[in-house]
């Protein structure tokens, strides 16, 4: 495939930018990580995560498209007795006002030097990531050395998962959600990008400012290899980025106290998969965690092939732990309420924390990173003789190889070079996998910007 001639969609910026509240102080060989550009330096994976957090509302999810376009873009440290300043060349102009930049595109851009200093000299070398305590534990301190713990009042995080790639009306719609949500009180989470992820924050903002609410949590939660995809959204005030989709999945999980699915594609899905493959464990038969499906009338059809989707890869006990809300904004923030409600109760019953869910189980398969490649796709088992956790964990295992095929630069390129990812599936679950699939591509549910080409293909 070849790309288009790169081009600045803008006109560029140079400037220097001085943290704050956080990174005044960095030590010498933390500096030196981040001005090495070398192999096992951080400089590379910070340039492009701070070029899209820069990039922030470009209508493009493609990652290579960003990174040709300002392939000219620099980030030089200066090194100061107390830290370091930014230097910034070529950068896109859409962050900055007047030469200054956005305070909230400062706020993100510090966030993702923060966190990945902080997971390499912190947990990376001293961590058994290997072992699930372990995980857990590194994840805790990851969100605790980004603030996002510090909140200690009632339970009232909900999670919104869905697409980034969705119609206006089923953005309209996230949006109504998210101001009832507001006018409750309720804080949200999202993947900190476009489409559903920030529909349901920009509904929160109004029905907490109706409300007086000056404190209200617009959290976002990324990994670097998503984030040119999906760059935080300006409405996300508090911003973290984990290093695997894994852990960043598992803060969703041990992060919110309920959880609503909008219409979206593979990713969606994936997420979907993780959560119901952690329910059904056997441990977990008594964790409360509120989960509904909703979307705009015109979007009935959608979530009726998702609910037989799971019904016929996961089972009838899959579909007990959620319900499905059509075209009802204020019941999906009622049953938010209520379901909250009961999550407070059993926290303080069993002596949890309200701010992070220790007691979750989280099985090994789901905490493990996959790492794509067309071997490890290949290798998957996609069978309905598997435990039903087990089948959840290997489904979205593909799905995630999918998205990565679909929007993440490495993904791409490794699809471009060796041709679609083969799965191969038992009939059982070939034929409700592939239809989900091909349905979601027939809806533009795939892909943000440019003619979708599936990334996969299913043997049965």
């Amino acid at each position: 495939m070849t790309l288009p001639v790169a081009r600045h969609p803008d006109a560029v910026v140079h400037a220097r930018v001085a943290p704050r509240g956080a990174l005044e102080n960095l030590s010498q060989q933390e500096v030196d990580r981040l001005l090495d550009r070398g192999q096992g330096g951080l400089y590379p994976l910070f340039r492009r995560c701070a070029l899209a957090v820069l990039n922030s509302g470009a209508a493009s999810d493609d990652a290579r498209l960003i990174f040709d376009a300002y392939r000219d873009f620099e980030l030089r440290l200066v090194r100061e007795p107390w830290g370091v300043k930014l230097e910034i060349h070529n950068a896109p102009g859409s962050a900055f006002v007047d030469g200054q930049m956005i305070r909230g595109v400062k706020e993100h851009l510090f966030a993702v030097l923060r966190d990945l200093v902080y997971t390499h000299e912190e947990i990376i070398t001293r961590f058994d990531l290997a072992d699930p305590a372990s995980i857990t534990d590194a994840i805790f301190r990851i969100l605790r050395n980004a603030r996002l713990l510090d909140y200690r009042g009632r339970p009232d995080l909900v999670v919104c998962w869905g697409g980034h790639s969705i119609p206006r009306d089923e953005y309209d719609y996230t949006k109504k959600v998210g101001y009832e949500l507001g006018l409750r009180g309720l804080s949200v989470c999202t993947g900190c990008g476009p489409g559903a992820m920030k529909g349901p924050m920009k509904g929160a903002a109004i029905g907490h400012s109706k409300q007086r609410i000056r404190e209200g949590r617009y959290v976002g939660v990324t990994e670097p290899e998503i984030i040119a995809a999906e760059p935080p959204n300006p409405l996300v005030n508090q911003l973290v980025i984990l290093p695997d989709i894994e852990k960043r999945l598992e803060t969703f999980v041990r992060l919110g106290h309920g959880i609503i699915v909008f219409p979206g594609g593979a990713g969606t899905t994936e997420e979907i998969l993780y959560l119901l493959g952690i329910l059904l464990d056997p441990a977990n038969a008594g964790q409360r965690m509120p989960l509904v499906f909703t979307g705009p009338r015109a979007s009935a059809g959608y979530f009726t092939q998702l609910d037989r989707f799971i019904g016929l890869a996961l089972g009838a006990q899959a579909r007990d732990r959620y319900r499905i809300v059509i075209d009802d904004p204020g019941e999906v923030a009622r049953a938010m309420q209520r379901g909250i409600e009961l999550v407070r109760r059993s926290r303080r019953a069993s002596g949890d924390a309200y701010n992070f869910n220790w007691l979750l189980r989280v099985p090994p398969p789901f905490q493990q990173p996959f790492v794509v490649s067309h071997e490890a796709m290949a290798a998957l088992q996609l069978s309905p003789d598997l435990p039903v956790h087990e089948r959840a964990a290997s489904l979205r295992r593909a799905l995630s190889g999918i998205v990565a095929g679909n929007v993440k630069e490495h993904g791409i390129r490794l699809v471009e070079r060796h041709g679609p990812f083969e799965l191969h599936a038992e009939p059982g679950l070939a034929r409700p996998f592939d239809e989900l699939l091909q349905s979601f591509a027939a809806d533009g549910r795939m892909k943000l910007a440019g003619e979708y080409r599936p990334c996969y293909r299913i043997v049965d």
